[in-house]
């Protein structure tokens, strides 16, 4: 039996899944994998017998995966399953800032004692107007799941897309309009591009990225969507760029007392990724990573160690080891299994920056010692039995 924490509410649809063999628990003390979306980890006393945790979301920043990864806690997170949400956020986020709306509905609100507020409403709506985005030309720095997604949508929209991205994966590239233009220089969507949107991942090479210096080389009125993360963007920069011309609008997901309620910004509760397909797909996908890797050991989607998969288990036993990556572990493995006479059917060892994952499918079932051995090895985090 598997025993499941969940820190914070997750969709019904993904916790149905959890069928004969798993058991919800209230207490993480007692829990073999948690699902989590906001809440944060960092001060939590991580259990013993924790084997993973899984993040119903993309982002990760609030899960100590380093303190996981030297504990053998595989942590997961769900690429893509929130993709189309924040997709359709952004493309509201682009309308808005075009035409503003926002302050047309304002000034209905304000007038809605006027009995000739249609004939008033033709004089003020000047004042919003705004534009068209047909025609006009975007930028996406990040092309994974939602930039992707953000692109070819624009295109179908009539806008002229630019795509950057230096690390865009196969998958992604395949997925891509081959009406985006893709360019290998951030300063060309910088110079070029009426809208720019940032889709990437918060690092210390991103953070504050978009700044006072990427701003001076944007065009004047330039739209700055951010639904990927607040410190992608200095703030305060933004601001000024507002006061000067410079930026027309900044739109966020992201609330804060910097930019709420002030000139030029549009900023939103956190929506991105909440509407409840969202909540739903990534629930679903969190249980099945928990699932496929607690029965059978395989890693997908995971953030702190690599991918690895060899499918159901058919042998009598499997061993999973987490292990620093340095040379001559996988001798020391298979000697272990070697000196009790247990032979090694199949073995896969994958890396990861400096953490390593191998399993091996073995003909006896592992016995305590061997996993006594295994354990005592230098460099050797965690020994776990998947099946035996």
């Amino acid at each position: 039996m598997f025993y499941i924490n969940c820190l914070n509410p997750i969709s019904q649809m993904g916790l149905q899944n959890l069928t004969e063999g798993y058991e919800l628990c209230s207490d993480a003390k007692d829990a073999q994998g948690i699902l989590v979306r906001s809440a944060s980890m960092h001060d939590m006393e991580l259990p013993a017998g924790l084997l993973a945790v899984a993040r119903a979301g993309a982002g990760v920043n609030n899960i100590p995966l380093d303190k996981c990864a030297e504990k053998g806690i595989v942590v997961f997170n769900t690429p893509g399953a929130n993709a189309n949400g924040v997709k359709e956020l952004v493309l509201a986020g682009m309308l808005l800032a075009a035409r503003d709306v926002v302050g047309g509905i304002e000034w209905v609100k304000s007038a809605k004692d006027d009995e000739n507020i249609a004939k008033a409403a033709e004089k003020e709506k000047k004042h919003f107007a705004g534009t068209e985005i047909s025609g006009k030309k975007l930028g996406v720095i990040g092309l994974g799941a939602i930039g992707v997604k953000v692109a070819n949508a624009a295109v179908h929209l009539g806008m002229e897309v630019y795509g950057y991205d230096p690390y865009v994966s196969v998958n992604a590239a395949w997925n891509l309009s081959r009406d985006v233009k893709h360019v290998f220089n951030v300063d060309d969507i910088y110079a070029q591009c009426d809208y720019i949107t940032i889709h990437v991942p918060l690092l210390d090479s991103t953070r504050g990225m978009i700044d006072k210096e990427a701003m001076s080389k944007m065009k004047d009125g330039v739209v700055i969507l951010n639904f990927a993360r607040d410190l992608l963007v200095k703030e305060e920069d933004v601001l000024e760029g507002i006061e000067s011309g410079k930026i027309h609008r900044y739109v966020s997901d992201f609330p804060n007392t910097v930019t709420a309620g002030k000139k030029g910004c549009i900023v939103i509760p956190h929506l991105g990724a909440s509407t409840e397909e969202s909540e739903d797909n990534c629930a679903k996908m969190a249980v099945e990573e928990l699932k496929d890797y607690l029965e059978n050991g395989n890693i997908k989607n995971s953030v702190n160690y690599p991918a690895c998969d060899m499918g159901v288990c058919t042998k009598v036993g499997r061993v999973a080891i987490f292990h620093k990556n340095i040379a001559n572990m996988i001798t020391k493995f298979t000697a272990a299994f070697g000196d009790k006479g247990i032979n090694i059917s199949d073995m896969i060892n994958k890396s990861r920056g400096e953490v390593a994952y191998t399993m091996l499918d073995v003909e006896a079932a592992p016995t305590q010692e061997i996993v006594n051995t295994l354990e005592n090895l230098e460099g050797v985090f965690r020994v776990r039995i998947v099946k035996g």
